[in-house]
């Protein structure tokens, strides 16, 4: 499957990936235990005020932690914060919309 990913930091920083996955439900699992291992990794914190940390919210956390300038400039890191967010959420196009707090697709 083709996965295009788009990434909004801000109104004048964005990103768009590409990545081919072959989405399995183990792979899916996976992918949802790799970004729990790097929101703790990486030191997220909730992005609500809720504190409630759920799939998408590791999503959002992970690419704001790793920011626009890592992901703009590291093509490996990028296509693996792609590859693992296609697989987790298994959609062909997918938008991370940071200043909105939103994940869509």
């Amino acid at each position: 499957m083709r996965c295009d990913l788009t990434l909004i930091f801000t109104p004048r920083q964005s990103l768009d990936l590409t990545i081919q996955v072959e989405p399995t439900p183990q792979l899916a699992s996976q992918a949802r235990e790799w970004f729990e291992q790097t929101w703790t990794a990486l030191g997220c914190e909730p992005l609500r005020p809720s504190g409630k940390v759920l799939l998408l919210d590791k999503i959002m956390g992970v690419a704001d932690a790793l920011g626009y300038a890592v992901l703009a400039s590291d093509q490996s890191r990028a296509d693996e914060y792609a590859r693992q967010t296609a697989l987790a959420l298994g959609k062909p196009r997918i938008t991370v919309d940071l200043p909105g707090l939103s994940v869509g697709y």
